[in-house]
């Protein structure tokens, strides 16, 4: 007995099934489709969990970001910018040291030698330092190559005046000259070009963490948006006040933007203190033990030169002038203060020291110039010099661990909010699929 009827698709070649499915969709149908309620409810979920997602990426990306250069600033960049810092201050320190020991005459007393040697000897392993600290694409390898070859010709220039020094040579004075001529013009301006740089990335970190990262706060607001108005939407059509879950979706996308909004802001207050009350007192005090090596190296050579042109003591005043002002206008409320306030009055004590030297020298006693200058009196001026360069050094290490400190808070404020948006984004797409889906079960 023949079939009747239409055949089953099974029965249909590949291409006769197509066809037959074709002829069933009817294109009515599908548009019928699309502007039912089953669709859009689809619609609908398929836009608030994609927007849940994309809101906790991107929060959980910025966060992580932040983080990240956040311990890229305490573990490397910080370091790097110190030892740029302690590399400045220590060549600053061999310059002043080597006019100050050869103003002795003959063989150098020990201490003096002592000082000379580890400055220069701490120069050297801050260069160390610095190559092994970067990469072989470091931008400032040039600065570090300037200074790495010129500290051997600076050193040999100063063991020539030492000999000649010893020996009773007058040549001895033009060598030591020549060695801080290339200290002054060559070495510490590459110095203080790389400890900027260092500094400037610091600085760089702490700005761009300062900003708000306005992704992670709007997508959360569009998506917690979105949802209040699929709510109003859903009341409108199914005549229902509340949807549980949506309600529970909007609570945690909330939870996700308070959470974001709060522990960014805490950790941007941290990055501020640490940038106002670590980052630039730093710099500040930095400047100011360069300016008192700079103020040292011209008194001395005043004397090795026995220099009435005045040049000298010119520069002494400049450098001795703008830490004045430097202290003066220090913070009081600033971590190292009180190191500051003990820096100006060893800056008057010196100042007091180097006017009678100069005193002492205009009447040609150069000796007894020589004993202000160089003298271990309490009241003469390398005691005076030590005491302004410890108590600036001192200041420097409270600043350096405020910095650190602030930093160290303000990754810990961002702790665990990576995740926790990740986890957030996905509880709230889960509360969007289980509030829509006894709705798509009324419609089987």
């Amino acid at each position: 007995m023949a079939r009747t009827g239409q055949p089953r698709l099974e029965e249909l070649s590949p291409r006769a099934a197509a066809a037959a499915v074709r002829r069933q969709l009817d294109a009515t149908d599908l548009r019928a489709f699309v502007r039912s309620s089953p669709a859009r409810l689809i619609a609908i979920g398929l836009l608030l969990v994609g927007l849940c997602a994309i809101a906790g990426a991107v929060t959980a990306s910025a966060v992580g970001s932040r983080q990240e250069a956040l311990d890229h600033l305490l573990n490397q960049s910080e370091p790097d910018a110190n030892s740029a810092q302690h590399l400045y201050t220590s060549l600053s320190v061999a310059d002043a040291a080597a006019g100050t020991a050869f103003i002795s005459g003959g063989l150098e007393p020990k201490q003096l030698r002592d000082r000379y040697d580890q400055a220069l000897g701490e120069a050297s392993a801050e260069l160390v330092t610095q190559s092994s600290s970067t990469g072989a694409a470091d931008p400032d390898g040039r600065l570090r190559s300037r200074i790495a070859t010129g500290l051997p010709v600076y050193a040999g220039l100063v063991e020539t005046a030492r000999a000649n020094n010893r020996e009773g040579h007058p040549v001895g004075a033009a060598y030591l000259s020549e060695a801080s001529n290339l200290m002054q013009t060559r070495l510490l301006p590459t110095a203080r070009e790389l400890q900027e740089n260092r500094s400037a990335a610091i600085l760089d970190t702490q700005r761009s963490h300062v900003r708000p990262p306005w992704a992670a706060i709007v997508l959360p607001i569009v998506a917690l948006s979105a949802l209040v108005v699929a709510q109003l939407y859903l009341a409108r059509r199914w005549h229902r006040m509340l949807n549980p879950g949506l309600l529970l979706a909007s609570a945690t996308l909330l939870a996700l933007l308070s959470w974001t909004v709060i522990a960014g802001s805490l950790s941007a207050l941290s990055t501020m203190r640490g940038r106002d009350d670590g980052s630039v007192p730093t710099a500040d005090l930095t400047e100011g033990r360069i300016l008192v090596q700079q103020a040292r190296t011209a008194e001395t050579l005043k004397l090795v030169r026995r220099d009435a042109s005045g040049d000298y003591d010119h520069t002494y005043d400049a450098s001795t002038a703008k830490l004045t002002r430097l202290l003066t206008d220090y913070p009081g409320h600033a971590p190292g203060a009180e190191d500051v306030a003990t820096a100006r009055g060893a800056l008057d004590r010196w100042r007091e020291a180097h006017r009678r030297m100069n005193d002492t020298l205009g009447r040609g006693d150069f000796l007894g110039a020589g004993a202000v200058a160089i003298g271990p009196g309490a009241g003469e001026a390398t005691a005076s010099v030590d005491a302004l360069d410890t108590a600036l050094a001192d200041g420097i290490a409270k600043t350096r661990h405020t910095l650190r400190a602030n930093v160290s808070e303000a990754a810990r404020a961002l702790d665990v909010l990576a995740p926790g948006a990740l986890v957030l984004s996905l509880l709230a797409a889960v509360f969007v699929l289980a509030g829509l889906w006894p709705r798509l079960r009324e419609y089987r």
